[in-house]
């Protein structure tokens, strides 16, 4: 398979899952935890499955590449799952994440079609 036309969704993978990254443990630092609760899980989660997609689609030959799809398909939803989350709180760091999750669970689509 040629990386090229992965990039884009491999690169909105990692970026999503840095945000991701970067909101949990921020959201660790509010001033009510308990809130944000939600957030952190769900961040977590979207972290993972990121850079299980980025991965796999790093890997993809013709015999995997039905299962990539898969993955960036779970991507894609679970992303949409931490980016409504993440919308709804007012820190900076949330609506980052939120940002981020949109795109990467928009390229993901694009490869899970």
């Amino acid at each position: 398979m040629d990386y090229e036309q992965f990039e884009n969704c491999i690169i909105a993978c990692y970026k999503c899952a840095a945000e991701c990254d970067t909101c949990a443990t921020s959201c660790l630092k509010e001033s009510d935890v308990k809130m944000m609760e939600r957030c952190i899980e769900l961040d977590l989660l979207c972290a993972d499955i990121c850079r299980l997609a980025a991965a796999a689609m790093a890997r993809a030959d013709e015999h995997t590449i039905n299962h990539v799809k898969q993955v960036c398909g779970l991507c894609a939803t679970i992303c949409d799952a931490c980016g409504d989350e993440c919308a709804q709180h007012k820190a900076e760091h949330c609506q980052r994440c939120a940002s981020a999750c949109k795109q990467c669970a928009e390229e993901c689509r694009k490869m899970a079609a």
